[in-house]
């Protein structure tokens, strides 16, 4: 499976959190594989693993989305923007094997394919904002 088809798997599923409590997201998982063709189901533990990591650092991935935006807040964010701005900030800043400008590539796709029409200039403008802060 491509990095691309487990990306697109991990934004499925944290975009689960936003309608479910954090507890219940290890039943989500079982439920999302269960839901998933049977070629899908080789990638469940690198998926897996890559949610829980997002999910153990979340507070601190919405702190630093929170400090890159200038007037918006967290709250003001669509669910499916901001469930890709945390999957690219995470590839960003705690994924070593994903290069930034793949990540913030990569987070234009998604908001292309899954958000409004001009979520991907937004997910652009604010990744390229939490980049700067990075240097």
């Amino acid at each position: 499976m491509t990095r691309r088809a487990v990306r697109d798997q991990v934004f499925k599923l944290l975009f689960r959190v936003e309608f479910h409590d954090l507890e219940e997201m290890e039943n989500q998982t079982q439920l999302f594989f269960e839901d998933e063709a049977e070629e899908k189901q080789t990638s469940k533990e690198e998926v897996s693993e890559k949610l829980a990591s997002i999910m153990e650092i979340l507070p601190q991935i919405d702190e630093e989305i929170g400090k890159a935006m200038t007037g918006w807040n967290i709250e003001r964010i669509g669910k499916v923007e901001l469930t890709i701005l945390r999957l690219a900030a995470y590839e960003m800043k705690y994924d070593e094997s994903v290069p930034e400008s793949v990540a913030i590539n990569e987070a234009v796709e998604l908001a292309k394919k899954y958000g409004q029409d001009d979520a991907g200039s937004f997910i652009n403008g604010v990744l390229s904002k939490l980049s700067v802060k990075a240097k």
